[in-house]
């Protein structure tokens, strides 16, 4: 475990997924309010970070999620990958999930994030969301 200021840190892996439209602009805004969610959410500063893991629905084309990350000025140092989720029969579309590898603080409890339609994939974490995103 790691120690700093707030206390004791264990290591945490966090998910989280949203829907979007196979657009560059759609991609990075959905991947970039994930992202934030998920720090916000967890009480997280990106030092606190280890890894993100994204997978993206085969019908998003446009734009690797890692890429749109880097491109939005966050996340400069940290180890990210994309790989291509494994095609299921009558999965959902236009997805892009995500793990995130953290020194989470002990006292603060793990809040996934599933937003923009992907609430529907694991309901018992997710939180409302207030936008919608159907193409």
């Amino acid at each position: 475990m790691k120690l700093n200021r707030q206390g004791t840190k264990r290591l945490a892996a966090l998910r989280g997924a949203t829907q979007c439209k196979n657009e560059v602009q759609d991609i990075q805004a959905q991947v970039v309010a994930l992202y934030d969610e998920l720090l916000l959410k967890n009480q997280l500063q990106e030092e606190d970070l280890v890894s993100l893991l994204f997978s993206v629905t085969p019908d998003l084309t446009m734009q690797n999620p890692a890429a749109a990350l880097r491109q939005s000025g966050r996340a400069q140092n940290l180890a990210l990958f994309a790989v291509q989720e494994a095609v299921v029969q009558g999965s959902m579309p236009r997805v892009i999930r995500v793990l995130m590898h953290c020194y989470l603080d002990e006292r603060v409890g793990i809040a996934h994030v599933y937003r923009n339609g992907a609430e529907v994939l694991r309901p018992d974490r997710a939180y409302p969301s207030a936008s919608l995103h159907k193409e």
